[in-house]
C-alpha cells in the first residue's frame, strides 16, 4: 500500500488525500464539509483567490482557523469572476493580502502561482513571490498548471516546492511533469482528480467488486500508486464521498491491477 503521509518543502507533513475546495460558498453546508473533513484526517485544504469570487477562502479562515489540525494552499494570479490570467506583481500583492485576512494566516504554508501569465515574464512573478517568502507571507512556492520547462524556469529564481495541474485515470497528458516532480522532489498535486471517463477503463467494474470499492476510490487509489509524490484533492461537499475519499489511501492496488488500468487509453 502507498504510504499514507507525505512532506511538502521538507517541513510539511500531511496525509495523503487533500481536499479541493473551488465549490466551498458562505454557507452551513460548505461549512460543515469542511469541518467533516478534518474530522476524517484530511488535513491539506487546497484553495484560491479565484474560488467562487473569494468566498472559499472566507470560509474556510472562518471554520478552520486557528489551524490546530490541518494546512491550507492557496493561489494567486487568476482574476475571479472569468477566471482571468493575471500575474503581475501588483495584484499577486492585492491577492495576497486578501488571502492573508480570508484565511486569517500571518503566513500562507504553501502559495501557488495560479497561471504563468502570457504577458508577464514568469521571472517577475516567481520573483516577487520569492519576496513575500521573505517577508514571511509565504513558507513555500508552487505552480500550476505547468510544464517541466515552465518548471525549470522558475526554479531558476527560486526553490519551487509544489505543482498543481490537472491529472487523473484518463488525462495524462501531464505525465512527464508528474515524472519530473518525483526526480526532483517536488509535491504534485492533481486537480480534477476523479474527472475520469469511466468508459475508457472496461476493467474497472470488476475492480471495484475486488476492492470493495467504488471506481472514484480505485481512481484515487490508481493515483497514489502512480507516484509518491502525489496528493490528490478530490472536492466534495457530500458526507459520503468525503469519507469514500479519506478511506481510499487504504486501499493496496496490485501491481497488475496498477497496470491494467494504466494501459487502458494507451
Amino acid at each position: 500500500m502507498a504510504s499514507d503521509k507525505i512532506t511538502i518543502g521538507g517541513d510539511i507533513t500531511v496525509n495523503r488525500v487533500g481536499l479541493g475546495t473551488n465549490r466551498i460558498h458562505h454557507d452551513e453546508k460548505s461549512k460543515e464539509a469542511l469541518q467533516k473533513a478534518v474530522s476524517l484526517g484530511i488535513n491539506f485544504i487546497d484553495t484560491a483567490s479565484a474560488y467562487t469570487n473569494g468566498e472559499s477562502e472566507e470560509t474556510i479562515g472562518e471554520t478552520l482557523a486557528p489551524y490546530k489540525d490541518c494546512i491550507v494552499a492557496t493561489k494567486g494570479g487568476l482574476v475571479a469572476p472569468g477566471f482571468s490570467v493575471d500575474a503581475r506583481p501588483e495584484t499577486l500583492a492585492k491577492q495576497l493580502e486578501a488571502s492573508l485576512q480570508k484565511l486569517k494566516l500571518k503566513t500562507i504554508p504553501l502559495y501557488f502561482l495560479h497561471r504563468v501569465d502570457p504577458n508577464v515574464p514568469l521571472k517577475e512573478s516567481i520573483l516577487f513571490l520569492k519576496q513575500m517568502q521573505k517577508e514571511g507571507k509565504i513558507k513555500h512556492i508552487g505552480l500550476s498548471q505547468v510544464s517541466v520547462a515552465e518548471i525549470k524556469e522558475a526554479k531558476k529564481y527560486s526553490e519551487i516546492t509544489a505543482v498543481e495541474n490537472e491529472y487523473n485515470l484518463s488525462e495524462r497528458k501531464y505525465d512527464g511533469v508528474v515524472d519530473y516532480a518525483e526526480i526532483e522532489g517536488m509535491v504534485f498535486v492533481p486537480f480534477f482528480p476523479l474527472h475520469f471517463d469511466e468508459s475508457m477503463f472496461p476493467d474497472l467494474k470488476a475492480l471495484e467488486k475486488k476492492y470493495k470499492a467504488t471506481s472514484s476510490q480505485i481512481a484515487i487509489a490508481w493515483l497514489l500508486k502512480r507516484s509518491p509524490v502525489i496528493l490528490p484533492i478530490p472536492g466534495s461537499l457530500s458526507t459520503t464521498h468525503l469519507e469514500e475519499n479519506a478511506s481510499a489511501a487504504k486501499i493496496a492496488l496490485s501491481d497488475e491491477d496498477f497496470k491494467k488500468l494504466s494501459k487502458s487509453i494507451s
